[in-house]
């Protein structure tokens, strides 16, 4: 063992769920398709909070009104953290909405960020810039150096008018990332799902600068499970799939976020795909957005073994146990650091 690492213990299941109990456990990000199959999956995992990414469209919004009346003795929206809590004490699982692009603010070629109230309204919460490649608000990660336009400030501006978490680095670019935070002086700053780039040179992740400075506005860094973020590097652009990795390689991330920015700036952000990880190849526009530089050109995709759906959280919660992870730090990456950084954004 070497000197100075935590000799690690081993968890018991009864442990590890006595745990998740004692918390309220916020999945970070999750655009998985909303069906009765993943709401199992959410509590199977000990979820009582889900980020969710939802459809730019009105039709999008209707069909998530429409599972609530479906699914009332399981589900709710929730929009305020209060509401979150109350909706846990009744036992059903609150759902926050959210975008990992600001492109439905864009009306036939013309960036429109002032509509973004009325998606208020309708219950968004969360809300991105640009996803993987520019906009008209500004860089996705494949388009790094390209920076917040003046549109994208307005928007910038139009999130925090509303009270919504606004949500860089991952999808959005760097430059455009930096550019957001600053001037989003004293209001916390997201990234809900990301890895760590020193780890893994692959564009989708992200640098420790950039993940110090979300963690200096006092923000969360979620971290993803998604396996090419582990392990697919820009050189292997012409590997059609990448091998998957294990737990560990995962949790080396959580490690690693610890030692650069501390513990209260760590969550979940798994982004899992379940309903949509449909076998077969790229389409050709999708290759343009999903560039093979950063993904795996053929699906399903994997995500890392033993962390391959929401239902296998309790293997993470094990693993940063015996990794000598604190029951109260564990308590702080399941649910607590979201749950602060939406208090503070939103207000009780």
């Amino acid at each position: 063992m070497q000197a100075g690492r935590t000799q690690p213990q081993t968890s018991s299941d009864d442990a590890v769920a006595a745990l998740q109990r004692s918390t309220l456990v916020v999945n970070g990000l999750d655009p998985s398709d909303l069906s009765e199959a993943y709401l199992t999956l959410l509590k199977a995992g000990g979820v009582s909070c889900w980020h969710h990414s939802v459809g730019d469209d009105m039709g999008s919004f209707a069909a998530l009104f429409k599972f609530f009346d479906e699914h009332t003795a399981q589900i709710a929206p929730a929009g305020s953290v209060r509401e979150i809590r109350k909706l846990r004490e009744q036992q059903l699982i609150s759902h926050v909405a959210g975008w990992q692009s600001a492109d439905a603010l864009i009306v036939a070629g013309d960036p429109q960020p002032q509509n973004l109230r009325a998606y208020r309204q309708l219950g968004l919460r969360i809300c991105g810039i640009a996803y993987n490649t520019a906009n008209d608000f500004g860089g996705g990660c494949l388009d790094a150096q390209v920076g917040l336009t003046r549109a994208g400030r307005r928007l910038v501006e139009e999130v925090h008018r509303a009270s919504m978490v606004l949500d860089v680095g991952g999808h959005t670019g760097e430059q455009t990332s930096f550019d957001a935070i600053a001037i989003s002086a004293g209001v916390p700053v997201i990234c809900s799902h990301t890895n760590v780039r020193a780890l893994n040179d692959n564009p989708r992740c992200s640098s420790d600068r950039l993940l110090e400075a979300i963690a200096r506005t006092g923000g969360v860094i979620g971290l993803s499970a998604f396996n090419d973020f582990h392990a697919r590097k820009s050189s292997d652009s012409g590997v059609v799939r990448t091998p998957q990795v294990d737990l560990a390689r995962h949790l080396d991330q959580y490690d690693y976020l610890k030692r650069l920015i501390g513990v209260e700036h760590i969550g979940l952000g798994p982004d899992f795909i379940e309903g949509r990880n449909n076998p077969g190849p790229l389409s050709p526009a999708d290759r343009l957005v999903m560039a093979p530089e950063a993904y795996s050109q053929q699906m399903p995709w994997f995500y890392v073994k033993g962390f391959e759906n929401i239902g296998n959280l309790p293997n993470l919660t094990r693993g940063l146990l015996e990794r000598g992870w604190s029951a109260a730090q564990v308590r702080q990456v399941l649910g607590e650091n979201w749950l602060r950084v939406y208090e503070r954004v939103w207000g009780a």
